[in-house]
């Protein structure tokens, strides 16, 4: 893909490179002005699945139960 652009850009190699870096500029300008924006609403950035735990069962969950052995401390 990259070898057919370069083919098909005129001029010598400083041309090519000039005209190459120009056009991944305006691909990311088109991308952050135009398609992300208009993609924004379609994503799940609102619908957070992760819930804060209580504050009632905080501390009482932490220190019943030791991860290591299984028993109370």
């Amino acid at each position: 893909m990259y070898s057919s652009l370069w083919r098909r850009l005129p001029g010598g190699r400083w041309a090519r490179s000039l005209q190459a870096l120009l056009l991944f500029v305006l691909a990311v300008a088109v991308l952050f002005l135009w398609v992300f924006p208009a993609v924004t609403p379609y994503l799940p950035y609102e619908n957070v699945t992760v819930t804060p735990p209580s504050p009632s069962s905080t501390s009482a969950t932490t220190s019943e139960v030791s991860p290591s052995t299984g028993a109370s401390p």
